[in-house]
């Protein structure tokens, strides 16, 4: 009855702190989780973006030259003297004086009166010496030569480039996440194989302990297994260090805390069939991030050859002033309201012109010959890692049989050091050789995985790693028991 009562409370025990027992253990992590975390937390895709948000800012501003251009404007003006009309009244008073000699030539009175009047001069003003005037302006330019049309172009394709500038930035983070994550995979699955083989030696050595108290074999028989168990623990414990250090690259890559847990759950994995290398390259041409921006910045040039063009045509445009207060100025002097076409046309300025559109040319043919060396260029790339995808599967597929045979090796050793007949030397070694054909299979896994994601970025195409990924086969070989 009572063992029952013992029974009882340490289920309930369980039940109760089962969550915080879970809580303990690390959460696995996908790849695909840790694809979104990084697309999602990741600073240079951030950057990237605020890079196209750039973009289309500058687009909305060189669209801005569409629309008329409205201001206001005022002046205040102190002169030093009064704007007035003058005019000498002897302009009048003489054809008058000489009428009247003509009708009454001894007449001197009439005479001297205007003689008089004609010395003076009439002063009329104008305006006074303070002005005051408040105007709203408006010009809108119906016609430039395409300056206008080319330069919003201009700004599309800056967006375009941004947003081909944040997928490279993407795909080399992705490139960063695949290598760092699956190094993340790597280091457990050579924790794993390290510590089987020093688990081995252990159970080894503990049976040579047996076997030299009964006198069956000799204290150096003994030395050798204790050696290679010592050697063997380093081995895994320098491999825990490792691991460590791998999930530190991952967490920093991710944008995590480090007290985050990172246990990752996707497999290596290797494809027994792969496209051509040829099929990668036409795929190349069309997606590369490069070859693209590089086709936008031919497209670019020719925009400013044209805009260069446009130089020699007039700028034509609508103009228009409204005043809106005045002090000083009289509506019959200065009108309140003006509208007009203007156009301005520049005859000659030095050969800038020329200058501008040969450079433009200039910068067109060089990224034509720029675009051709990047073809060049990345098709040898991808030729090297196809080389390197091909030796990955070939090495996978050989390492399957060395295993098997180490583990052969291995199994008649043990048994043979049990009965006298092999020594513990043979017993270290070919569990060496078979931790050493082990960790080999896992790397020819990770240098699959690394190359085909920097294959995949070549081409423009990251994301298809992951369908690659289900396709593949897991590096479960060497653990029968999953």
């Amino acid at each position: 009855m009572f063992g029952r009562f013992i029974f009882f409370l340490f289920a309930l025990f369980l039940f109760a702190f089962s969550p915080l027992i879970a809580q303990t253990q690390d959460p696995n992590l996908s790849y695909e989780e840790s694809l979104q975390i990084l697309k999602k937390n990741n600073k240079s895709i951030r950057i990237a973006q605020k890079e196209i948000d750039m973009a289309r800012q500058q687009h909305d501003q060189l669209n801005s030259y569409w629309y008329p251009n409205i201001n206001a404007t005022g002046t205040y003006m102190h002169m030093s003297n009064k704007i007035e009309v003058k005019e000498p009244l002897s302009k009048y008073t003489n054809p008058a004086k000489e009428f009247v000699q003509s009708i009454l030539p001894d007449n001197q009175l009439i005479t001297g009166i205007l003689d008089k009047i004609g010395s003076y001069t009439l002063s009329v003003p104008l305006a006074p010496q303070d002005i005051t005037t408040i105007d709203a302006n408006v010009m809108w330019p119906v016609f430039t030569g395409g300056k206008r049309y080319y330069g919003s172009k201009i700004g599309k394709s800056l967006i375009e480039v941004a947003r081909y500038n944040k997928e490279q930035v993407t795909a080399l983070t992705q490139v960063g996440l695949v290598e760092s994550y699956f190094a993340v995979r790597l280091g457990q699955r050579i924790v794993e194989v390290r510590k089987e083989a020093y688990d081995a030696l252990q159970k080894q050595y503990y049976d040579a302990v047996k076997l030299e108290e009964n006198g069956m074999i000799n204290k150096a028989e003994r030395l050798v297994i204790q050696v290679g168990m010592k050697e063997a623990l380093r081995e895994y414990e320098a491999s825990v260090k490792d691991y460590e250090v791998t999930k530190d690259v991952v967490r920093s890559l991710l944008e995590m805390p480090d007290q985050e847990a990172i246990n990752p759950s996707t497999a290596l994995f290797i494809n027994d069939t792969l496209p051509s290398a040829s099929y990668f390259k036409s795929i190349m041409s069309e997606n590369n991030y490069v070859i693209n921006q590089m086709k936008i910045e031919q497209k670019i040039a020719r925009f400013e050859e044209n805009i260069g063009k446009s130089g020699y045509v007039p700028d034509i445009a609508l103009i228009g002033r409204q005043n809106i207060y005045s002090h000083g100025l009289q509506k019959n002097l200065v009108p309140r309201t003006m509208i007009g076409v203007g156009f301005t046309w520049n005859l000659f300025d030095g050969l800038s012109r020329e200058k501008k559109i040969r450079m433009a040319r200039i910068a067109g043919q060089s990224v034509a010959i720029g675009r051709e060396k990047a073809i060049d260029d990345l098709e040898v790339g991808i030729d090297k890692l196809y080389s390197q995808l091909e030796i990955a599967q070939d090495n996978v597929n050989a390492l399957k049989s060395t295993i098997a045979l180490s583990k052969e090796l291995v199994r008649i050793r043990e048994k043979s050091f049990g009965e006298g007949m092999a020594t513990s030397t043979e017993v270290v070694d070919s569990r060496v050789i078979l931790s050493k054909a082990k960790i080999a299979y896992l790397l020819a896994y990770y240098q699959f995985d690394s190359a085909l994601i920097n294959l995949l970025s070549l081409c423009g195409i990251p994301d298809d790693f992951v369908n690659f990924k289900n396709e593949g086969i897991a590096d479960t070989f060497i653990f029968p028991n999953e």
